[in-house]
């Protein structure tokens, strides 16, 4: 009798890649990602995918944990998830399935490159950090080009090759892995820490994109007058990134060649191990996505903060798994990071734990027309614990139904977007009294959502806002106990009886 398939799954993890910088989403074959654009058209691309939190580790957190930033404990960047959350990993090896992880991990609590150390669930063998990058080159010379943004001379003057790079000796490693245990059940991360600055290419890349321009359209000229401060003041901090800016018959463009050309690098990496995916495992599953998109310049901002505008919130997100998911479709239903875990999980036969917050994503992808979510919820806190920059302590809960996107800037000014009416998110439809019906059953979303995640910080202030006052009271409200986890922890107990929990909400008297 023939033994059974192995079940294997790929995930492709890219640093700072909005849906905006693929050619399959955008419809524009000069962003120079064949590779991405070929797996989408042999799978389904999720067309309203979202990051939890546009920024890196909070993310990242939630993409390998199955639980929000705000549940996992990552509340910024250089922090690490609370030591009772188990990652895929440890999930994945407790079932003895083998798993690997190669590249940007930037969830150990250390430092942007990491600690140098494989944490538990994961193949040491194989484990390749920022830190462990840094080490293996040869000398303090290298290590500081490894950090500058070198443009088409300085590759050539310094012969930068592929070989130099991070994501080259990612991808080597990654094609090390599927060789080695092409034969049995396992769950590979391939996380390419480019197209993030310094966005080091080699030729022909670095040459070949000194002239591209990513179209932003109105939303360059936004004046944010009627947008949150925080923006504002941010807008003001990268005022100088203006002069990346170019106009042309009316359009606002924006230049930035050293991102462009190792997004496309960053592409030909991922087609090496497509590769040998192709040749030596077909049948796997693959899932292509990204941390989170880039401002470049629209509403007049750069780089990722406190905001979910759709450049940087909305990520490319690809399955492929032949038998499963039809070719070149296209599913609208919104879908979120945090619904890989529970996907994957059910992927390779496990029971997807009470305590995870997303939903398998398999219907949807066997049936891109199915919607498992109605909503999709974002957030974000702080941007990183070393720095006092960069958005600070900015505390935002968020939902989109895939139309409409209501941000609540708990310090500052809300927001209401309407995608269809103005795709841009320009004008802010939040004291609109013809939106207001839509602008409530968001916001009664997230108030719901925050007590089922167990979000830190809800509390009564998030329903006390300008537009709508719900009132409460900080005291008095129900007891939430953890949902169970139990091949990792006991049951929960109930405070008040000592006994095991049979529900997950108690009111109080």
């Amino acid at each position: 009798m023939a033994s059974a398939m192995p079940q294997q799954t790929i995930l492709f993890l890219i640093d700072t890649q909005g849906a905006n910088c693929v050619g399959a989403y955008a419809g524009n074959p000069a962003l120079g990602t064949p590779n991405i654009d070929r797996l989408a058209a042999q799978g389904v691309r999720f067309e309203k995918a979202y990051t939890c939190s546009p920024v890196c580790g909070p993310a990242r957190s939630a993409i390998m944990t199955g639980l929000y930033p705000h549940s996992n404990g990552v509340l910024a960047n250089d922090m690490a998830p609370h030591l009772d959350i188990p990652t895929i990993g440890q999930r994945l090896t407790r079932a003895g399935i083998k798993t690997g992880y190669v590249g940007k991990w930037h969830l150990d609590g250390s430092d942007y490159f990491g600690d140098g150390r494989c944490p538990p669930g994961w193949d040491p063998e194989y484990w390749f950090d920022g830190r462990n990058y840094l080490e293996s080159l040869p000398n303090d010379e290298a290590r500081d080009l490894s950090r500058r943004m070198l443009g088409p001379e300085k590759v050539r003057k310094y012969n930068i090759t592929a070989e130099f790079t991070h994501a080259h000796r990612i991808a080597d490693r990654a094609r090390r892995f599927i060789e080695e245990h092409r034969d049995e059940d396992f769950f590979l991360v391939v996380s390419i820490d480019e197209p993030h600055h310094p966005c080091i290419a080699p030729e022909p890349f670095v040459s070949s994109f000194q002239d591209f321009e990513l179209p932003i359209g109105p939303a360059a000229d936004d004046d944010l007058a009627a947008k949150p401060r925080s923006q504002r003041e941010w807008a003001h901090h990268v005022r100088h990134v203006s002069k990346n800016l170019r106009r042309r018959d009316g359009n606002v463009f924006f230049h930035n060649p050293a991102y462009f050309a190792c997004n496309s690098f960053s592409d030909y990496e991922v087609g090496r191990v497509l590769e040998l995916i192709d040749a030596a495992i077909p049948e796997a599953m693959v899932i292509y996505t990204a941390d989170h998109g880039d401002m470049f310049m629209a509403h007049r901002l750069m780089g990722k903060g406190p905001v979910v505008y759709e450049e940087v919130a909305r990520i490319p997100f690809i399955v492929r798994k032949p038998g499963l998911t039809p070719a070149g479709t296209v599913s609208y239903g919104p879908v979120s990071h945090i619904d890989i875990v529970p996907t994957v999980l059910e992927h390779h036969g496990l029971r997807v734990p009470q305590l995870i917050q997303g939903r398998s994503l398999l219907e949807q992808c066997a049936n891109p027309e199915a919607r498992v979510n109605d909503l999709v919820f974002l957030e974000f806190n702080r941007f990183e614990v070393d720095h006092d920059g960069f958005g600070a302590f900015s505390p935002i809960r968020a939902v989109t139904d895939g139309r409409h996107k209501l941000a609540i800037n708990l310090l500052d000014t809300d927001e209401l977007y309407d995608l269809e009416a103005d795709p841009t998110e320009v004008r802010n439809f939040i004291d609109d009294p013809a939106c207001a019906a839509i602008r409530d059953r968001l916001h009664d979303a997230i108030l719901e959502w925050q007590g089922h995640t167990r979000d830190v910080m809800r509390g009564p202030v998030w329903g006390r806002r300008a537009w709508r006052d719900l009132g409460g009271s900080s005291w008095g409200g129900p007891t939430r106990p953890r949902p169970f986890d139990e091949e990792f922890f006991p049951k929960t107990l109930l405070y008040e009886t000592g006994r095991e929990i049979d529900r997950l909400v108690y009111d109080k008297d």
